[in-house]
């Protein structure tokens, strides 16, 4: 039986409940986080390990690419409120402090305009 070894680095010190919730995002995406990842796992296109609902810390973020320290959040409505916004920016800060860089798109772009979301994807990671 083949074992696999997991990176811890690549959670930055994440702890056991983290995944456990993490676990759970995952069987409940949103269908705009659904539609990204379709994407975000195709091969011919992104060449890359993506990963979904992934901790980080003390954060769980929607998609990371932990060769190209990239993440990228899809923010429903929900993001346009202003304390949801302050929380958002807060968490922003601690990740790119690890120095992780942070793409963000809202449910609209992903459903509207996938094609531009893969193409900003695409730039940032050939960047």
């Amino acid at each position: 039986m083949k074992r696999r070894v997991i990176e811890r680095h690549m959670f930055y010190g994440a702890k056991k409940g983290i995944f456990l919730k993490a676990i759970s995002l995952r069987n409940n995406m949103t269908e705009a986080e659904e539609l990204l990842w379709e994407e975000l796992k195709n091969k011919e296109i992104f060449k890359d390990r993506w990963k979904r609902q992934h901790p980080i810390d003390i954060f769980i973020v929607d998609f990371y690419c932990h060769k190209h320290k990239l993440v990228v959040e899809v923010d429903g409505e929900i993001h346009l409120q202003e304390e949801v916004k302050e929380h958002d920016n807060g968490r922003e800060h601690d990740i790119t402090k690890l120095g992780i860089k942070i793409l963000r798109f809202t449910n609209k772009e992903i459903f509207e305009e996938i094609e531009s979301v893969k193409s900003i994807i695409l730039q940032e990671i050939n960047s």
